[in-house]
C-alpha cells in the first residue's frame, strides 16, 4: 500500500516523544480520521457553493431535515440543535424564508408558537447538496470492499460508543 501523509507525520513525530508514551497505531488512526474529516468538510464546502447555499443555510436545512420530524421544528429546537442563540436563529430563518427555502407557520397546538417547515424548494436545494456530499463519501468508500467497509463501520461504532460514554 502506498505511503500517505499520516505515515510521514508519524515518522516525523515518533522520535519527539521519547519521554512519553507514543503509540504509532493510535496516532495513525486518529490523524487519519482527522484527515478524512478535513476532506469531507471540504466536500461539503464545495457542495454548498455549487448549489448556492451558505454554510449556515445548509447546516440549518440539514438539522431541519434529519430530525425525528423531518422538515418541521420550532425555532427553539433548531437553535438548541445548532448551538446558536435565539436571535441568531431568527436571523438564519429570516434569510432562509426570504430565499423561499422555509416557511414559518403557526403551531396547531398553540397559535402563539411558530413551526419552521421546509419548502419544496428548500428540500430540493438541500437534496442537491446532499447528493454532492454523498458522491464524495461514496468515492472514499470505494477504496474498500463491502466486507472491509462493514468491518470499518463496526470498529468505528465501538470507538464512537466509547466517546459518547465519555461525554455523558
Amino acid at each position: 500500500m502506498a505511503e500517505d501523509w499520516t505515515d510521514r507525520h508519524v515518522a516525523r513525530w515518533k522520535d519527539h516523544w521519547l519521554d512519553l508514551a507514543f503509540d504509532e497505531d493510535v496516532e495513525g488512526v486518529f490523524v487519519r480520521i482527522n484527515r478524512i474529516d478535513r476532506y469531507l468538510r471540504g466536500a461539503k464546502q464545495r457542495a454548498v457553493a455549487e448549489v448556492g447555499l451558505t454554510d449556515f443555510e445548509y447546516d440549518t436545512l440539514h438539522v431541519l431535515m434529519i430530525r425525528d420530524t423531518p422538515g418541521s421544528a420550532s425555532p427553539t429546537e433548531l437553535a438548541a440543535e445548532l448551538g446558536v442563540s435565539g436571535a441568531g436563529m431568527t436571523g438564519r430563518l429570516d434569510g432562509l424564508e426570504k430565499a423561499g427555502w422555509i416557511r414559518r407557520i403557526p403551531s396547531v397546538d398553540d397559535r402563539r408558537r411558530v413551526i419552521v417547515e421546509v419548502t419544496k424548494s428548500g428540500l430540493g436545494v438541500w437534496r442537491r447538496a446532499m447528493g454532492i456530499r454523498g458522491e464524495a463519501e461514496n468515492d472514499l468508500a470505494d477504496a474498500l470492499t463491502r466486507r472491509e467497509l462493514a468491518t470499518l463501520d463496526r470498529l468505528l461504532k465501538k470507538v464512537t460508543v466509547r466517546s459518547e460514554e465519555r461525554e455523558a
